[in-house]
């Protein structure tokens, strides 16, 4: 990666570099007793159409403290650049996380000495689509080639109650080895940073027409949330940035962790005071049935899993949805629907049932649609709250348990 990804830049890194590079400039202007030129905002709107899925208003540089009043005050401005930089920030934060430009260029109420100052230092992306397949009738995929030239892939998903959902990725490949799931199929890379993951939500953006923008964020990608949970929390901490500081507007209610089940990372969000709704793959109702297509549960075991679920709706007193992939001769039967009674009866959750999204080269199949309505009463008749997840994406291998990074 030539140039430095600007979504990686914090805040007061984004601050410390504005003021570095017109240190040099104010200086000069201070010296020679110049004032610096009023800028010409009047043909400037006061709102900024989205570049992307992500609407907003944009301040132009009329709304600066500085733009305002005496030539002294200008003066100060350019002898002073601290003064400037907080609203400098401010202003390109909007344009990058809230609107969602690709381009400096396209940030026209920047000066532009300072567009072409970004431009030679930092890219707005790092990811190239290498693959767009579907439909904005149901769902689209992007397989995304990183700057180190792993890929991975994400999708937006609608509905008809007007959702546009992005799915995102938190690795490169998945360590967890679900044995119905094609990514851990060809194992884990690396992390993600919190920039990349931001950047997917922005690239998903980009797909919806003016005037529509995203709705929620699922992090149900390629890889396991909770191994890489200080990075997934920063990027969807600045998704769910109100408008007014200069984020997506997304909220936390509306943003979902989905996990296979970690209790130290739990137990970890339910610390951090997690707003975000929490979901867990169980798909099985014994240790036994578990081990064997969630290799991972050898290392905890439900019960465990189950009492960091309880510590973290008694600390964020959010309910926790159990996710359960319907495995057609596995794990659908009757007894498997009683045994999830017995786990399940009298607590605060939601039971989510999938039915399974073929993979080629698997040897599972879906349940017939008369089994999974008979699954579901039994839980229903228990008290127990149960949703049925209908396929999206299925037709372009983008539906839940999907996605890969080799399409070999």
């Amino acid at each position: 990666m030539s140039k430095r990804s600007f979504l990686s830049l914090d805040d007061t890194e984004l601050a410390t570099w504005l003021a570095e590079s017109s240190t040099t400039h104010a200086a000069a202007l201070c010296s020679a007793g110049h004032v610096t030129p009023r800028p010409n905002t009047s043909d400037l709107p006061s709102e900024v159409p989205a570049a992307s899925g992500i609407a907003s208003s944009v301040p132009s540089d009329s709304t600066s403290p500085t733009a305002f009043g005496s030539p002294t005050a200008h003066r100060e401005s350019a002898c002073e650049p601290n003064l400037r930089k907080n609203f400098r920030v401010s202003q390109i934060r909007r344009w990058t996380d809230q609107v969602g430009v690709s381009t400096f260029e396209a940030m026209s109420n920047l000066p532009k000495a300072l567009r072409e100052s970004l431009s030679k230092t930092f890219t707005l992306r790092t990811t190239t689509v290498l693959e767009h397949q579907g439909t904005p009738e149901d769902a689209e995929k992007l397989l995304l080639q990183l700057y180190d030239g792993e890929r991975i892939e994400c999708v937006l998903l609608r509905d008809d109650k007007e959702h546009r959902t992005a799915c995102i990725s938190s690795q490169v490949g998945c360590a967890m080895h679900c044995a119905f799931c094609a990514t851990g199929m060809d194992g884990v890379v690396r992390n993600l940073e919190s920039w990349e993951m931001f950047e997917e939500i922005l690239r998903l953006g980009e797909l919806l027409p003016a005037g529509e923008r995203l709705t929620h964020i699922v992090v149900m990608g390629m890889g396991e949330p909770l191994a890489n949970l200080s990075n997934v929390y920063a990027a969807l901490e600045r998704a769910s940035r109100s408008e007014d500081s200069n984020g997506m507007g997304i909220g936390a209610r509306r943003i979902t962790i989905s996990t296979v089940g970690i209790p130290s990372g739990i137990r970890r969000l339910a610390e951090l005071g997690c707003r975000f709704h929490l979901a867990i793959s169980l798909h099985a109702p014994n240790d036994e049935l578990r081990d064997a297509i969630v290799p991972a549960n050898q290392a905890t075991g439900i019960e465990t899993i189950l009492e960091a679920a309880q510590y973290f709706f008694e600390k964020t007193k959010r309910r926790v949805t159990f996710e359960y992939v319907v495995l057609g001769g596995v794990n659908d039967s009757p007894s498997c629907a009683r045994e999830l009674v017995s786990l399940f009866r009298g607590k605060p959750a939601l039971i989510n049932l999938i039915p399974y999204n073929p993979v080629k080269g698997l040897p599972f199949h879906p349940p017939h649609s008369s089994t999974v309505a008979e699954f579901s009463e039994i839980l229903e008749r228990a008290g127990i709250e149960v949703a049925i997840r209908y396929r999206k994406g299925e037709k372009i291998d983008a539906a839940c348990g999907q996605l890969r990074r080799n399409r070999t």
